[in-house]
């Protein structure tokens, strides 16, 4: 697949983008971060003897085109802080900022409209459906919020298989592709709405070294074409350190946040 056909291919997705009404984050000043978490806090079981603070008072940003590594031993609190960043939990105290939106007292609807247009989700298990064929797979985000399957939308999702080297497997069922053609399609259908944001969970966990590098190219390669923000969560220090930074979460807290040295490929 040439540079032109890609190119392409982005054209038409901008203009389905506009279609399914996906161009029209709340922007402000071109240098707003993408998203912002201020003195943000996670508890269970409040107001009871049982009580537990889990993440205490962070506070970062990630700016648009930004490529970060989530990086923290087991227990350290990744998954709960990625809950509430991808808006799946909400956070106890303090705030999280997406697209300039405070989000921590969105009702539930509006919380779920947000993240629809604003997170795509890659995760370490694909979750792709299996009872339908790859290109279906790819649509789901748009066809959950209510947008009809028309002839572009088909063509936006073919494009970003076509990105993803699998535009002749449109049709296959998941489970007649390996396990890193089956993580392409998930970042297909995570990027299918261009959300300015990306939240990848071990997206590379489950493969073997080629299938991992290739998949994190393809991550790296749609955060510089596309603008948006990425954020993966990590136990691999190799694919940490290819990354533009890297934040340390510890014990609830994030104890360093820095750039990476390694020229990222």
């Amino acid at each position: 697949m040439s540079d032109g056909q890609f190119d392409a291919a982005q054209g038409r997705l901008g203009s389905a983008g506009e279609h399914l009404r996906v161009d029209a984050p709340q922007q402000g000043s071109p240098a707003q971060p993408v998203l912002r978490l201020d003195a943000l806090r996670k508890s269970y079981q409040m107001g009871t003897p049982l009580q537990t603070e889990v993440l205490h008072g962070i506070s970062f940003a990630l700016a648009r085109g930004e490529f970060a590594a989530l990086v923290g031993p087991s227990g350290s609190g990744k998954t709960t802080l990625l809950n509430v960043i991808g808006l799946l939990d909400a956070p106890s105290d303090g705030e999280l900022y997406l697209q300039g939106t405070p989000t921590r007292m969105l009702e539930d609807a509006e919380r779920t409209a947000l993240r629809g247009r604003s997170i795509g989700f890659v995760f370490q298990f694909h979750h792709l459906i299996q009872a339908f064929p790859v290109l279906d797979n790819v649509l789901m985000p748009a066809l959950v919020q209510g947008a009809r399957r028309t002839d572009e939308l088909e063509r936006q999702g073919l494009a970003l298989l076509d990105a993803v080297g699998l535009a002749a497997h449109a049709q296959k069922r998941p489970n007649e592709l390996s396990g890193g053609q089956q993580q392409r399609v998930a970042i297909a259908r995570a990027l299918l709405t261009r959300p300015p944001l990306v939240l990848a969970d071990e997206p590379t966990g489950n493969l073997d070294t080629h299938s991992a590098d290739d998949v994190f190219a393809l991550l790296r390669r749609f955060n510089r074409e596309f603008g948006c923000a990425v954020l993966v969560v990590t136990h691999d220090p190799r694919l940490a350190q290819r990354c533009d930074r890297i934040l340390n979460l510890v014990d609830g807290n994030i104890v360093s946040d820095q750039a990476t040295t390694q020229t990222p490929v």
